[in-house]
């Protein structure tokens, strides 16, 4: 039969929280090996679950189940959903959100904006949660509303859409036992159709509490706790908890960039036995042997490909026999061999997952076909007598088995639902991909990880951690993903190395890893810094060559600006670490050199998307920062450095010394002593820098001693000294060749103030600036003044200036490693650092040539919620303590009569009271808080029914903070702020 592939529907990611097991890999292994996950419960653990102990006493009582363990956490801060609604959602939608945020990870997709147009099919088991929280009898009229909103089927689908901003069609798939894989169907059709370029299905099911069933004679339960599909003592099926999601998109559409899919899907179908039953309860062999022939055909394949099936397999004696016996004539009929397709049970490891149930065995068969194994059916003895038939395709396998059939490999999956609702899927394992991208297995990388809150960032990283040491993906890979296809999320970790190991063991002991959180309120401002000479360092170009895009080309275009005999020796310096280090000290070169890496430095961080508030120059490095803010352009900029390199060279010989005490110490030394040397800079305001005659500085190097610690400086010339004179008229006569614009960029002069935006330059300032001290003390004080909590990054090849703002107080990010020898991570490092810190590093442009891969996704372990009215049910419920509301900051502005307090502290509660949260402060955001337009009906109904005021909801809509709201309320009662 010949196919039309361009109907192909890939599965590209997977999630799913499954009894027994901590994740996906741990379950699968467990599969393979056979073992059944169900738990039975201890008696002690039922009756803190709240089971009544009039049901655990009657003998029929079966404590079995397959237990989904800490499915009451949640971690409802990334979603941005307040305590209170996290406490009524059902456990089922909580578990759904974060199970469609870990399967669109997995598909390499970061779950928050910017994915392709992503439809949402979800599905899960009635609400307990709903009806214990009812039974109860605590939820008064609003929160009865707000109940129905977080356990409702009709709500599930809608909020995970808008918690994670997916516009395709979101609706709730409700088919009983069948629901999730009537939920695959549907989402194809959508993908089809073109509803959607992206679906996620997800699922649920889970009851609460969870606890063992009562077996009834004529139930689908067993009677032993067991199931055990197709076996001679099948009795029937054990409930189980859980939750599944998978992500598909046209095969089409999957390009080298995305993960390899896990397979695709050719076809499905879904159908109603209608009245062809003996009852509404009652499976039909009619509609199963019938939907398995319409989903072979959808597919347009026979049955003699296919290999496996995954059965629905409850273990109920009716529904064994009716499904064995349907499913054996529908692929007999395709053209299956008697022996051929070996049968698997997921009920039979973990129990029945009702909603969730289908969909845990379309990846239970996506995983089979993946991976060419065959897991047996767990607990399987002895095929019932009743299916003994020598002719069927089907076989019980009774250990792991490699897949022996035709290729590829193609399976099928069935869900039968109560009430007659049947469907099938057929799979096929994913095409090979023969394309190979040329990485460079040493080529130095970037991994990031972020999370909403620090501990789970620590999570995250142990998990990558564990995930490198265990596999060897390529790191490029490994980057590329954690990039592009995770959220950027507020705690932030970035580490550098060339191995999987490497990052392995810096996550380990956290040795060149960085951490940070970016400021609530926006990226800190960040200033450039560019040293002058004394800087450089054979080769100094090479690490920024390798590791930063755009460098090169910018370089490439600075260079071109020198004169050609110039220039090629230039190239020489910047990029062989072999170029002889003496060669590059003369000036005349040194300062060409410095400019070029710290212009084209300059040009690529800004094609990175970091913005410079403000420029600080160092000497040479005011010509730098005038030259990137526009008041030289490039060609006059590199005339005038060339002129001055000369020029200086050309200037008497001169020494420079760095003396460790402040300016007024500096200048009494030098009158002291007598030795006619000069203040040369003012770095810190304890350290500074005296230049004169080599004989005059080493006498008085000899006559200081122990007075003040001091270091000559490697230098041939006397810079910002008298011996530099000579050199200034060649300056100003270049300078006057120069048309000089006005700045772009804050920055600042020779005196360390700053230079506003459109400010006039004086040309004779570049001379001046050649002659007087530098002043950068002043320049760090400025900066910390115009630009407070400014991040000072480094652009050149040097990290002295990186020291002395750290000095005064202020954070540094140097990007060279300022030497020749280096691993190559140092910079990488360096712009990890300043992603941890906010800034909005495209960070995705230093990822290389990899591609998105399959990765451990989001760390959850949130609190534990549970709403007081569900547990009033059947114990007492202690509410555990709370802190009373803080009053907000300031209450003392409204008025000196206390009604303006009161009326404060009155709003402060009730939002106390919706939101869950007691902390609260004057710039608390209603919607950052887990707030929305309901919520705030609600708060609108308690002030008029607490204060007597009516407040328009509009009004509280645009106030949004807590300061903000109370100014609303007080105006509608008259109180005046007194502030």
């Amino acid at each position: 039969m010949t196919r039309d592939t361009s109907l192909d529907i890939a599965v590209t990611g997977l999630s799913a929280r499954l009894p027994g097991s901590s994740n996906l890999d741990e379950w699968w292994s467990a599969v393979l090996s056979g073992k059944v996950l169900t738990t039975r419960y201890e008696r002690s653990a039922l009756l803190d679950a709240g089971v009544p102990t009039s049901l655990l006493d009657d003998p029929d009582y079966v404590p079995v189940r397959g237990h989904l363990n800490q499915a009451d956490r949640f971690d409802a801060a990334l979603f941005r959903i307040s305590p209170r609604d996290a406490e009524l959602m059902d456990p089922q939608h909580r578990l759904m959100l974060e199970s469609v945020w870990s399967a669109l990870e997995d598909a390499g997709i970061a779950p928050t904006g910017g994915m392709p147009t992503t439809g949402v099919y979800a599905s899960a088991t009635g609400s307990e949660y709903l009806r214990s929280m009812v039974a109860g009898g605590g939820l008064d009229p609003v929160s009865l509303e707000e109940a129905l909103h977080g356990t409702e089927p009709d709500f599930m689908a809608g909020r995970i859409a808008y918690k994670l901003g997916l516009t395709g069609p979101a609706m709730a798939v409700q088919t009983a036992c069948s629901s999730a894989l009537v939920g695959v169907h549907l989402a194809v059709q959508a993908l089809w159709n073109g509803d959607c370029e992206q679906a996620v299905v997800v699922a649920a099911g889970m009851g609460y509490p969870q606890a063992g069933h009562l077996f009834m004679r004529g139930g689908i339960y067993s009677a032993a706790g067991t199931c055990r599909p197709f076996d001679e003592s099948a009795d029937g099926t054990v409930a189980g908890s859980g939750v599944a999601s998978v992500v598909l998109r046209r095969l089409t559409d999957i390009d080298d960039d995305d993960p390899e899919p896990y397979g695709v899907i050719l076809g499905t179908a879904v159908n109603n036995d209608a009245a062809a039953r003996a009852g509404y309860y009652a499976p039909s062999p009619v509609g199963q042997e019938a939907v398995i022939r319409s989903a072979l055909r959808a597919a347009e394949v026979d049955a003699d490909g296919i290999g496996y099936l995954e059965t629905h397999g409850t273990a109920t004696r009716l529904g064994d026999n009716i499904e064995w016996s349907a499913a054996s004539a529908a692929l007999a009929a395709s053209g299956a061999r008697a022996g051929q397709v070996a049968v698997g049970a997921a009920k039979a490891n973990i129990g029945h997952l009702d909603s969730a149930a289908g969909l845990v065995g379309l990846i239970k068969a996506l995983l089979t076909v993946k991976s060419g194994l065959i897991p047996p059916v767990a607990g399987f003895t002895k095929l019932n007598s009743l299916l003994e038939d020598d002719t069927s395709p089907l076989f019980v396998p009774t250990e792991a088995m490699p897949w022996t059939g035709a290729e590829p490999r193609r399976a099928g999956v069935s869900s039968f639902g109560i009430g007659g609702t049947n469907a099938h899927v057929v799979i096929e394992q994913a095409p090979r991909r023969t394309t190979a991208r040329p990485v460079s297995p040493d080529a130095p990388q970037l991994v990031t990880l972020s999370a909403a809150d620090a501990d789970a960032l620590s999570r995250a990283a142990v998990r990558l951690r564990g995930y490198l040491t265990d596999n060897e993906p390529p790191l490029a890979d490994v980057s590329r993903t954690l990039v592009s296809g995770r959220a950027t999320l507020p705690e932030r970790l970035a580490v550098a190395g060339r191995t999987g190991a490497e990052i392995a063991h810096r996550l380990d002991t956290g040795i060149g890893t960085v951490r940070g959180r970016g400021p609530d309120n926006g990226p800190a401002p960040v200033v450039f810094l560019f040293p002058g000479q004394g800087s450089q360092y054979p080769g100094m170009a090479v690490p920024f060559a390798d590791t930063l895009p755009g460098f090169t080309a910018a370089l490439k275009r600075c260079l071109g600006a020198f004169d050609p005999p110039l220039a090629d020796r230039l190239r020489g310096a910047l990029f062989s670490t072999d170029f002889p280090p003496a060669q590059l000290m003369e000036t005349r070169l040194a300062q060409p050199a410095i400019f070029a890496v710290e212009y084209a430095a300059f040009t690529a961080l800004t094609a990175l998307g970091i913005t410079p508030a403000a420029l600080v120059g160092h000497s040479l490095g005011d010509v730098a920062a005038a030259c990137v803010a526009g008041v030289l352009d490039l060609p006059g900029a590199a005339r005038f450095v060339a002129a001055r390199g000369r020029a200086m060279a050309a200037c008497p010989v001169g020494a420079m010394l760095a003396v460790r005490c402040g300016e007024g110490r500096a200048l009494e030394l030098i009158a002291e002593s007598g030795s006619g040397l000069e203040l040369a800079a003012v770095n810190t305001p304890d350290n500074c820098v005296l230049a004169g005659d080599p004989e005059a500085v080493e006498t008085f190097r000899r006559w200081l001693g122990n007075r003040v610690d001091s270091q000559l400086l490697r230098t041939s010339h006397a810079f910002h000294s008298a011996l530099i004179e000579p050199a200034l008229p060649e300056l100003a006569t270049e300078l006057a060749r120069t048309r000089l614009g006005r700045p772009t960029v804050p920055l600042t002069d020779a005196a360390g103030r700053v230079i506003p935006v459109g400010a006039r330059i004086d040309p004779d300032s570049f001379v001046r600036q050649a002659r007087v001290p530098v002043r950068f003390a002043d320049a760090m004080g400025t900066v910390s003044a115009h630009f407070p909590g400014a991040v000072v990054v480094e652009v050149g090849p040097g990290r002295a200036l990186s020291a002395m703002a750290e000095a005064v107080g202020l954070s540094s990010v140097p990007l060279s490693p300022g030497k020749a020898a280096s691993d190559g991570t140092e910079l990488l490092t360096a712009l990890g650092t300043l992603w941890t810190l906010g800034q909005p590093v495209d960070v995705e442009r230093l990822c290389g040539e990899g591609r998105r891969i399959h990765l451990p996704g989001y760390a959850f372990a949130g609190p534990s919620w549970l709403a007081p009215e569900a547990a009033g049910r059947t114990r007492p419920y202690v509410e555990p303590p709370r802190a009373a509301a803080a009053p907000i900051p300031g209450d003392d502005r409204f008025g000196e009569d206390t009604s303006g307090q009161a009326a404060a502290a009155v709003l402060t509660s009730i939002w106390a009271e919706l939101l869950g949260q007691p902390d609260l402060k004057a710039e608390s955001d209603f919607f950052e808080l887990g707030g929305d337009s309901l919520t705030i009906t609600r708060l609108a109904r308690r002030v008029h029914k607490d204060l007597g005021v009516h407040v328009p909801i509009r009004a509280m809509l645009a106030a949004r903070t807590l300061e903000k709201q109370i100014a609303v309320v007080l105006g509608l009662l008259g109180v005046t702020e007194t502030s």
